[in-house]
């Protein structure tokens, strides 16, 4: 356990960052996970967590990680950056047992962001389906996101990246490369999606001109969507994602590639979307959460982003969709984290990306 007192709370910030900090204690509710990368809270009280290797785990309402993972988990392509992202629960689960997966597939040569439907039954999943994977096929194990959100309509988002070595693919309404798609929950088109019938155009797609979509939320409260994305170095951004909108990469960037060389000498451009927030040098952005809760009520509607790079989670608060504060948090805790939850229970929980991964649970210190 961890504990920070708000006299300790204290962290090297610009002006513009917030310098208030909750009192907090920090709790290890399972360990020894392989890389873990999302996770999902049951109606029961437990949780559904990956891991990037492929295996699905059971954490009960009891808080124990049962010792063997869910059978029949598709079959996954683990490489680098690929492998099993996100986990998520149909909005109707407690009628169905419904759960999403989105993963990579297929091989090193040839190779998709997948998503499929599967039913939750005891220790396995059955009735398993692949409902969608992104078009064309590309070579290489990096830039897949991956990361779900639901929609009010019954329709889902899945983020998408730019393969690294693809992102002239971002700008293109032919390919899934680089995008947010929309999809009904059994995998077929919306009507509605804002590329339908438009010559050319991919009907799944969502928004365009993606890096590398790493967090994917749905305010209900403020009726938006908002995505965060790894830049190259620097160029993080935060942005207000809306149907049919050209988010820029690679043609606008704030980062520079990582041979130090320019990739765009324009930051913006019109027609292409500005984020909310950048952030330069790199925080590496991963999980993204929206905090409700009674337990931590300073930080009640803040923006919770887990930073691979950063090594802490940065809490941003916006007013409307201006950003007026930041605050870095549990950077004493010296890990990488790969994503963070709002909790039903009020609680904020945190994966850290490690080969010896761990679940936090982060609590009041009083």
């Amino acid at each position: 356990m961890w504990k920070r007192s708000a006299l300790l709370a204290a962290v090297a910030m610009s002006s513009a960052w917030a310098v208030q900090a909750a009192d907090y204690r920090v709790e290890t509710l399972a360990e020894g996970l392989e890389n873990p990368w999302s996770l999902a809270f049951l109606p029961d009280g437990g949780m559904l967590v990956t891991e990037r290797t492929g295996q699905l785990r059971h954490i009960s309402s009891e808080g124990e990680l049962q010792a063997e993972p869910f059978s029949g988990v598709p079959e996954v392509f683990v490489s680098g950056q690929a492998g099993l992202f996100e986990v998520a629960l149909d909005p109707e689960f407690e009628q169905n047992n419904r759960v999403f997966l989105s993963y990579a597939c297929g091989t090193s040569k040839a190779n998709h962001t997948c998503l499929a439907s599967a039913t939750l039954d005891g220790q396995a999943l059955t009735e398993v389906e692949e409902i969608f994977r992104v078009t064309p096929a590309k070579a290489g194990s990096a830039h897949y996101g991956g990361r779900i959100a639901f929609l009010p309509d019954n329709t889902l988002l899945l983020s998408l990246g730019d393969g690294f070595n693809y992102r002239e693919e971002s700008q293109k309404t032919s390919s899934h490369i680089g995008s947010i798609v929309r999809l009904n929950r059994d995998g077929s088109v919306p009507e509605d999606n804002p590329y339908v019938g438009q010559d050319g155009a991919l009907p799944e797609l969502y928004s365009i001109g993606h890096r590398n979509v790493q967090g994917l939320i749905y305010d209900a409260q403020g009726q938006r969507v908002l995505a965060h994305e790894h830049g190259p170095r620097g160029g993080d951004e935060i942005n207000l994602v809306e149907p049919g909108k050209n988010y820029g990469w690679p043609k606008i960037t704030f980062g520079v590639d990582y041979s130090g060389a320019v990739i765009s000498p324009h930051t913006e451009l019109p027609g292409l979307e500005q984020p909310l927030l950048h952030w330069t040098p790199s925080i590496a952005p991963a999980g993204f959460s929206l905090y409700r809760g009674e337990l931590f009520p300073e930080w009640d509607g803040n923006l919770m982003v887990a930073a691979l790079a950063g090594m802490e989670v940065r809490r941003v608060v916006l007013k409307g969709n201006e950003v007026v504060e930041q605050e870095s948090l549990f950077g004493e805790l010296e890990s990488r984290f790969r994503d963070v939850r709002s909790g039903p229970d009020g609680a904020l929980y945190l994966l850290t990306d490690a080969a010896q991964g761990k679940l936090l649970k982060v609590l009041p210190g009083n």
